[in-house]
């Protein structure tokens, strides 16, 4: 009987415990939390502080239009003018702060003269010479111009401000009041000195915000220079090489023909002269750049090579560059398209550069993704592609300031040729460049003899 009473769990009851499980984890993530979680940017939002003085000066000229004629004993007329002064004071500040504070310090000398008439004849007391909507006016009108006008400017409306209020209380006088003068100059100090900081808050935070911007365009050209400065001590070996190349046959040519004339011997022995300068000047002009890892203590290469005295790499050593991402744990494919062929050296090595810096980024920025580099050979030039999958896991913080597409873009203009670098499906990404055999006319370093603005595929350069 026992087994029979018993009561089993149904799948319907487990995924309704589920989903009400999970509604109230939900409802705790985002009842039980103190992010922040800003208004969306808006027309209306940027105009509510506006809206916020006009309310506040439309008080103003309420509340004082009825207090210098009920309190203060001025006629209806007098009492609106010096109240609209107030209030429209405080209006003009949003625009202008300078005529703003001489309308609301015009309409406060207008009202205190008006109402010192008037006090004496009553056994009650007024106070004098700064109502409180003055005092309100003011103290809005002082912010907005201690916000916007330099901190001389604001101290210097200060002192007048003072200076009036002492020849209207201190000089003048009247009878049977209460002084409000210590008090208003008091609270109008504050808002000046707040204001001013807030100014220079801001100003602060501009000028650190420029200074970044410049700091970020410095570290740009000089990433940029210091690429360029790579490319040309590994482009100097290449060039040099072919330069000693010539001055060797040049020397030997006439070796090789039996009676060679004087004039052969005479060319080829310009041709070798001139080689022999070229490859001088060469060496004068980059070894410069070389000489920034010059000495024994030269760091090595990225491929283990030591970048002063190694040969530059071409695309012969790719295998090698291959296995090393592999035993780094990753799965790189190989694929090569078309015939292959020996191409120029500039573009061999550019090549093997581009993906030797994509295969890091791999390493560094793709953590388990799995790797393909295809190198297609064209009729006129060869294409570079190298994508990752999508990464097994969050990538490690790296301390790099991302100078590889840099790099490699520069690379890529110096031959002419194109490239691109995006996301690829499913959180990977794609490099691919076109090299071509030739660069075109209009490409850095070359003459330009036609003005096509076009690569040999027919895309800008």
């Amino acid at each position: 009987m026992s087994r029979l009473g018993r009561v089993t769990d149904t799948g319907v009851g487990r995924e309704l415990r589920a989903r009400v499980g999970g509604w109230l984890r939900v409802a705790r993530q985002d009842l039980w939390t103190a992010r922040a979680d800003p208004l969306p940017p808006s027309t209306w939002m940027r105009w509510l502080p506006h809206g916020l003085v006009c309310l506040a000066a439309f008080g103003v000229t309420l509340g004082g239009t009825g207090d210098l004629n009920d309190n203060g004993h001025l006629g209806a007329t007098l009492a609106f003018l010096v109240a609209v002064g107030q209030g429209g004071a405080m209006v003009l500040g949003l625009w202008r702060p300078v005529p703003a504070w001489w309308l609301s310090l015009g309409a406060f000398v207008v009202g205190a003269l008006a109402v010192r008439g008037r006090l004496g004849f009553d056994p009650e007391t007024y106070t004098w010479p700064w109502t409180a909507a003055g005092i309100i006016a003011e103290m809005f009108v002082l912010l907005l111009l201690a916000l916007r006008v330099p901190t001389r400017a604001a101290i210097a409306a200060l002192a007048v401000t003072a200076l009036l209020t002492y020849v209207l209380e201190g000089l003048r006088g009247a009878a049977r009041y209460d002084t409000t003068g210590v008090l208003s100059l008091s609270l109008f100090a504050v808002v000046v000195v707040v204001g001013t900081a807030l100014r220079g808050r801001r100003e602060a935070r501009a000028q650190l915000v420029e200074q970044t911007t410049l700091t970020a365009e410095e570290r740009t050209r000089r990433t940029l220079l210091e690429e360029r400065s790579r490319i040309a001590r590994e482009l100097h070996d290449v060039v040099a090489h072919h330069m000693s190349v010539i001055s060797i046959q040049a020397q030997v040519a006439p070796h090789l023909v039996e009676n060679p004339p004087d004039e052969l011997k005479e060319n080829l022995a310009g041709i070798r002269q001139n080689a022999l300068e070229a490859l001088t000047e060469l060496r004068r002009v980059l070894g410069v750049l070389r000489s920034e890892h010059a000495g024994p203590g030269e760091p090595a290469g990225p491929d283990g090579d030591t970048a002063g005295h190694a040969p530059q790499p071409t695309l012969d050593r790719l295998d090698a560059l291959v296995e090393n991402t592999r035993a780094a744990g990753r799965e790189v494919i190989t694929e090569i398209n078309g015939e292959r062929r020996p191409l120029p050296p500039g573009v061999e090595l550019s090549a093997y550069r581009i993906v030797q810096e994509a295969l890091s980024n791999v390493l560094r920025h793709a953590p388990g993704a799995r790797v393909t580099v295809r190198l297609t050979y064209q009729q006129d030039g060869l294409e570079v592609e190298v994508v990752n999958g999508r990464p097994t896991g969050p990538a490690p913080p790296s301390k790099g300031a991302g100078h590889g597409l840099l790099g490699m873009r520069e690379r890529v203009a110096m031959l002419g040729g194109t490239m691109t670098a995006h996301p690829w499906h499913w959180d990977g990404f794609k490099v691919t460049a076109f090299l071509p055999d030739t660069p075109p006319a209009d490409a850095p370093g070359t003459t330009r003899s036609t003005d096509t603005g076009t690569d040999p595929r027919g895309g800008t350069p």
